[in-house]
């Protein structure tokens, strides 16, 4: 008697109407759903899974960012394997065409794979000539990581190590992208949530403008790293069951202007008011 494959379910965080890829791993999920009202008065409906519906954060989306996607499917999806991508921002798999949306990781190409992997990641984010650290003290404010630092000393200080460790790393994996078996997603969910919770007690973000609120989003894609080191280092996660993947961008992305922001931050410390 063969053995009963794996599920995997992948929302695909989205703040408007977006063309989603018809594949059924994906599930489109409108992100901060929550009192967002159409022209004439009524929910605003996409047609997509809303993330305002059953065990939910939505009203936090605007500091959460697509964290309120990782939640509600945390909280409310039973696949075996749950992963978040972005509208924009998928994992990759084969080329089979001309469009960016051609290449996107297929359940046929998952698949095989779920069940040898633990853990799916995209391919790292280098900056070279920053830390994790430094750069985000450049684009945003140092004191967001410094209190992060603090909390992890109070509430988990074993991973203090491993803090120390990816801060001071040039590259890691970011964008919140992922794709867990259940049991990691819901050990790393835990977690995450509750230094979170714990932030949101000790920074005051009351004066920071819609761009720079989106701290806890921000925050959550550099202690993803943090958490990932630890794990491998009491070897709850081994290395060969994490699976790196490629990262499809499906708008063009203005490198020229990406990259000129990135240099003014390191070198005359202009924050980033927008995202690219």
């Amino acid at each position: 008697m063969s053995e009963k494959p794996f599920t995997a379910t992948i929302v695909v965080a989205t703040h408007k109407k977006y063309r989603m890829p018809k594949d059924p791993l994906y599930l489109p999920l409108h992100v901060g759903a929550e009192g967002k009202r159409d022209a004439k008065g009524n929910p605003l409906d996409f047609g997509y899974q809303k993330d305002n519906e059953g065990d939910n954060i939505s009203i936090k989306n605007p500091r959460y960012c697509e964290l309120t996607g990782i939640y509600w499917a945390w909280k409310n999806l039973d696949s075996d394997y749950l992963g978040l991508v972005h509208y924009r921002r998928y994992f990759g798999g084969r080329n089979r065409g001309k469009e960016l949306f051609d290449s996107i990781l297929t359940s046929e190409e998952l698949e095989p794979m779920l069940g040898k992997y633990e853990v799916f990641v995209p391919r790292e984010r280098r900056y070279m000539i920053e830390t994790l650290y430094s750069h985000y003290a450049h684009t945003h404010y140092a004191e967001h990581l410094d209190t992060t630092r603090t909390v992890l000393s109070e509430k988990y200080p074993e991973y203090l190590s491993s803090y120390d460790k990816v801060v001071n790393q040039t590259h890691g994996y970011m964008f919140n992208m992922m794709i867990m078996d259940k049991a990691h997603f819901n050990v790393y969910c835990t977690w995450l949530f509750d230094i979170l919770e714990e932030l949101e007690n000790r920074i005051d973000d009351s004066l920071l403008d819609a761009f720079e609120g989106r701290l806890y989003g921000r925050i959550s894609e550099i202690i993803f790293n943090v958490w990932l080191d630890r794990q491998i280092a009491t070897g709850a996660i081994s290395t060969s069951s994490i699976k790196v993947l490629p990262l499809v961008y499906i708008e063009k992305v203005n490198w020229v202007k990406k990259g000129m922001s990135f240099l003014k931050a390191k070198f005359f410390h202009t924050k980033y008011n927008e995202s690219f």
